[in-house]
């Protein structure tokens, strides 16, 4: 069976739509059971569960039987969501019996839940003649079949493929994490990896002669290509490696190949789009024989495949039209796509890959453009041109909204807009409360894009400068003198005020292309500090680099990440000592900077005092501290509802380490989101915090909020929220303070949920 599951997902993932797919899997299903029926049932906008495929009943009753909920034992399926298994199912009293399905000759049923994202969006049933259970391993053949099918019904429902049921394309809601904060609402551009046949987006075609030809002409260039690639290897290559290139040759001159892509072309849809189908569903046809040399053929196909589709796609790229509010969309976004976008015309980023931390998610936050980024679940390829709701503060993407969520979602972008236009004021004034007392607030940079806009909204400094960027912007290791340029451009902007650089933190989700990681846990494995004490000629490089580039201008401090230890700690600044004195004897006019660490594990909660004593300062990573102590992955949108960072625990935390820090007098900074948030700031400030870093996007809110409280209140806030058993109460608190103080206009932006969809439509 386990073969059989394996035969028919592929088959499945290579079906060109919802129906193939099904009549596939009841087909394939009823084999491997040896049984005489099986059939699904599917939810309808009703919430009816329909008849829509089956191998035994009789086919006229497809898309007739139809069920409620409570109804039949396909009704007692949904409700009660786990499998039923029956020896005599007509003796049942929950049996309803459908005289066109001509069911009446099976006595053994066995139905399992389709259930996605805890809804359940249909039913597999199984039906026999003989009277008996079926036994335990037919029963979890049947459960894993019907996991394998959620994720196809998502995507159907998700994409409009369910119209022949009553369904229609509508709002649907699915859920990534936040990349960048901000509302855009434009059209879908959907921007596929070359020669990728799982990831070819899907367009329509408006002049089908027109596109019939172009099709044709991209098979005559593949052709070319492949005459002039064996005729270079004809020397090097024995026979039967030459006629691979004669099989290529005569599955492109194949009629009924190039047939079934215009036949496609045809009914709509795109050469690119068309050519990708009809390979995948005869590659997995290949790939489903017995014969191991048929099977390997599949290779053969599929690269075939991606030849052709690279001359189609290379065309298409080169005439992609950008609407005006363009959402750009892909699998995994790379800076370069950004930069195809005409000035003015990108509203909004969504990638099914990546996470907050990606070069793509911090250039978009330096941008200002609302990005979410690990939408895993969005059926992006069926986007294209679509009316798109990138919601940055849920990290939440919304297709096809209706008027009303669109309606609500443009009055958001208003509010947005005028709030900044009414902080522009706040710029020159300094961040102190009502009751004078004064902080900090410094910004969190990558990238040079960063620097006007930190600089006209205020900032006195930068709390974290991530030097990684540079790394992950390029195909190797940048040279010393490649990072003292880049520094030394960072330094001078923001003198005289201090600019904190963060070394070398690889690892976890930030991979370089050229310094690969592979780890079943990367988040608990090689990363940060790890990395660079294992390589010191990179930290030694990184360090040298930082204190030429402040030569004369003095306001360079440095910083350690994911510090766990007081080893750690001291081997890295052995390093930094040796780097300065090695400076000292070439000459260079230097001093030695601020040293400082990142408090983001549990280890140097408790080691505070202990590194305070060691350092110049501490700086709060909280992140990557609230995602350590609450074991939540934050670049997980699966769990995302699980990060809280104002979780009492979390709170507890950040509190600690500021006095654990003051006892050794040693000041405290905060560098991560929960510095940026209007709120969160008034308890970091009650708690102590000399320094709060962020976004600059972030900083006139979180000026303006605290310029309109007093330190007593952020105090009495603070008392409070620490008698909260729940992050839910402590958000509450938190909420209302901001009412209180007139400043509610600083809370994310409120949507009616009652207008939201749920992850899926037709709820």
């Amino acid at each position: 069976m386990l073969h059989s599951l394996r035969t028919i997902v592929q088959e499945v993932n290579a079906a060109r739509d919802l129906h193939s797919a099904l009549d596939i899997i009841v087909d394939r299903v009823r084999e491997a059971m040896n049984t005489q029926v099986c059939s699904i049932y599917l939810r309808d906008t009703k919430n009816d569960y329909v008849l829509m495929a089956t191998k035994g009943l009789r086919p006229e009753s497809v898309g007739v039987v139809r069920m409620r909920h409570n109804e039949g034992l396909v009704g007692w399926v949904v409700s009660r969501e786990e499998p039923i298994n029956l020896e005599n199912a007509a003796r049942h009293p929950r049996y309803q019996y459908f005289p066109e399905t001509g069911e009446e000759r099976y006595q053994t049923f066995l139905g399992a839940p389709i259930i996605h994202h805890r809804q359940v969006l249909g039913v597999l049933v199984v039906q026999q003649m003989e009277n008996r259970r079926f036994d335990e391993s037919e029963e979890a053949f049947l459960v894993t079949m019907s996991a394998q099918l959620a994720g196809v019904i998502a995507h159907a429902e998700a994409t409009g493929m369910l119209k022949a049921i009553g369904h229609h394309t509508q709002e649907a809601r699915f859920f990534g994490v936040s990349g960048a904060a901000g509302v855009a609402l434009g059209t879908a551009v959907v921007v596929a990896p070359i020669s990728d046949l799982r990831a070819v987006p899907y367009e329509a075609c408006s002049d089908i002669d027109a596109e019939i030809r172009f099709f044709n002409h991209g098979l005559a260039l593949a052709r070319d290509d492949i005459k002039r690639i064996g005729s270079e290897l004809k020397d090097r290559l024995n026979r039967e490696e030459q006629a691979l290139f004669d099989a290529y040759l005569a599955m492109l001159d194949d009629a009924s190949l190039g047939g079934e892509v215009i036949e496609r072309i045809r009914q709509g849809a795109c050469a690119a789009f068309a050519w990708a189908e009809v390979i995948l569903e005869h590659e997995a046809t290949f790939a489903s024989m017995k014969d191991p040399y048929l099977r390997e053929r599949a290779a053969d196909l599929r690269d075939l495949g991606r030849r052709v589709l690279s001359h189609l796609q290379a065309t298409e790229n080169e005439t992609r039209q950008y609407p005006d509010n363009t959402i750009l969309i892909s699998e995994e976004l790379t800076a370069s796509m950004l930069g195809e976008v005409p000035p003015g015309k990108l509203a909004g980023l969504v990638s099914v890959q990546g996470s907050s931390n990606s070069h793509v998610a911090i250039l978009a936050r330096a941008m200002d453009i609302p990005t979410v980024m690990g939408a895993v679940d969005l059926p992006y390829t069926r986007l294209g041109q679509r009316n798109i709701v990138v919601d940055g503060y849920r990290g939440v993407v919304v297709t096809d909204p209706s008027e009303e969520l669109s309606r609500q979602y443009q009055s958001i972008v208003a509010e947005e807009q005028a709030l900044v236009r009414g902080l522009e004021a706040l710029k020159d004034l300094p961040c102190e409360t009502l009751d004078k007392h004064r902080i900090s607030l410094w910004v969190n940079t990558g990238l040079m894009a960063d620097v006007m806009r930190s600089l006209e909204r205020g900032a006195e400094g930068v709390g974290l400068y991530r030097t990684e960027v540079p790394f992950l912007l390029r195909d190797r290791f940048p040279s010393e003198e490649e990072q003292r340029q880049i520094y030394r451009e960072q330094l001078k902007a923001f003198h005289p005020h201090p600019v904190t650089m963060r070394t070398l933190d690889v690892g976890g989700d930030k991979a370089l292309p050229y310094f690969p990681i592979e780890e079943a846990n990367p988040f608990l494995g090689w990363r940060g500090i790890r990395v660079t004490l294992d390589h010191p000629e990179i930290f030694l490089a990184q360090v040298r680099a930082m204190l030429k580039a402040s030569e004369k201008l003095d306001n360079l401090r440095i910083m350690l990440p994911m510090i766990s230890s007081i080893a750690e700690l001291e081997a890295a600044q052995v390093l930094i000592y040796r780097a300065y004195h090695e400076l000292l004897e070439e000459g260079f006019q230097i001093t030695l900077p601020p040293i400082g660490v990142m408090i983001e594990v549990p280890a140097a909660v408790y080691q505070a005092r202990e590194l305070a004593a060691r350092v110049d300062f501490l700086s709060v990573g909280s992140n990557d501290l609230t995602q350590y102590l609450l074991a939540v992955d934050r670049n997980n949108a699966r769990v995302a509802d699980l990060y809280e960072s104002l979780h009492p625990a979390v709170l507890r935390a950040l509190s600690d380490i500021v006095s654990q820090a003051h006892m050794e007098g040693t000041p405290v900074s905060i560098c991560g989101e929960l510095a940026g948030d209007p709120g969160a700031a008034m308890l970091l400030v009650a708690m102590g915090y000399d320094v709060l870093s962020m976004s600059a996007t972030n900083l006139p809110k979180v000026k303006s909020a605290l310029r309109a409280v007093t330190l007593e209140d952020a105090e009495t806030l603070l008392e409070r929220v620490k008698a909260m058993p729940d992050a839910s109460g402590v958000n509450h608190c938190v909420q209302e303070a901001l009412r209180a103080a007139g400043i509610a206009k600083l809370l994310r932006p409120s949507i009616n949920d009652t207008l939201l969809p749920s992850e899926l439509p037709n709820e």
